[in-house]
């Protein structure tokens, strides 16, 4: 296992602002683990069109069936970036990808992520890292450790 920081994930931000060639007048994050990244890079890149697509195969780190919902209307966007955390086996972005390029055919998708495994059946557009092996990112590590024990407001 291997923990992924908060200053890792700055500094990996920074690292993919200045990767990306591609202009997107929105961004699509994939739920959960896309929502940190689209915040920061909506800010980065001065968007205010940041949408939510839920897409989700792991279950307390079991694999069950691929279910995509909340799809976004994009109407009035010509370039989105499709953004999540890792891809794995690559089915939830591939799932995804088809959903949207189906609903939106004029509209050009690029995708985004921190972590790429080499074999999986889709590859990022842009990412930062090869991922080999289960990935522990601050967002979930730091704020479920905060979270446990008496609850202090």
């Amino acid at each position: 296992m291997q923990y992924y920081s908060y200053e890792s994930f700055k500094a990996d931000m920074k690292a993919l602002v200045c990767k990306l060639d591609f202009n997107p007048d929105g961004i699509v994050a994939i739920s959960r683990g896309g929502l940190t990244m689209a915040h920061f890079l909506g800010i980065a890149l001065d968007l205010r069109k940041v949408y939510t697509i839920n897409a989700t195969s792991f279950v307390d780190r079991v694999r069950q069936e691929l279910q995509v919902c909340n799809i976004p209307e994009l109407g009035g966007s010509s370039r989105i970036l499709i953004v999540d955390e890792i891809i794995d086996s690559g089915a939830s972005m591939e799932r995804v990808l088809k959903v949207l390029k189906s609903i939106n055919p004029n509209i050009e998708f690029k995708t985004a992520v921190i972590f790429a495994k080499k074999n999986a059946k889709i590859q990022p557009d842009y990412f930062i890292q090869e991922a080999k092996g289960w990935i522990e990112f601050f967002w979930e590590v730091d704020i479920i450790q905060s979270l446990r024990g008496e609850r202090e407001c």
